[in-house]
């Protein structure tokens, strides 16, 4: 559990060592008792061993005890799903 914002990863690495999610980058939206985070990573294919391509996701982390705990996210699953959001996005905007 992370106990701050700056703490809170999606990086995952599984029993045997092997590092299956590789967080690129992170960017804290909102902090407080709940906090948002927009994340850039990649996933491990196990077939091939290489990691495959660049996906984001959409965090809300809810702090209770002193930690922050995982309440919801949204996956944007590949740069083409990102750049028509984005499109939407600055329509509205």
């Amino acid at each position: 559990m992370a106990e701050t914002v700056e703490e809170i990863t999606i990086s995952w690495t599984d029993d045997a060592g092997v590092e299956t999610v590789k967080e690129l980058d992170k960017v804290v939206l909102t902090k407080g008792a709940w906090a948002t985070l927009v994340f850039k990573y990649q996933d491990l294919n196990r077939s091939t061993g290489e990691f495959g391509p660049v996906k984001f996701r959409i965090g809300r982390y809810q702090k209770r005890n002193g930690n922050y705990y995982p309440h919801s996210k949204f996956n944007i699953s590949s740069a083409d799903q990102a750049k028509k959001i984005i499109d939407i996005l600055q329509g509205w905007l």
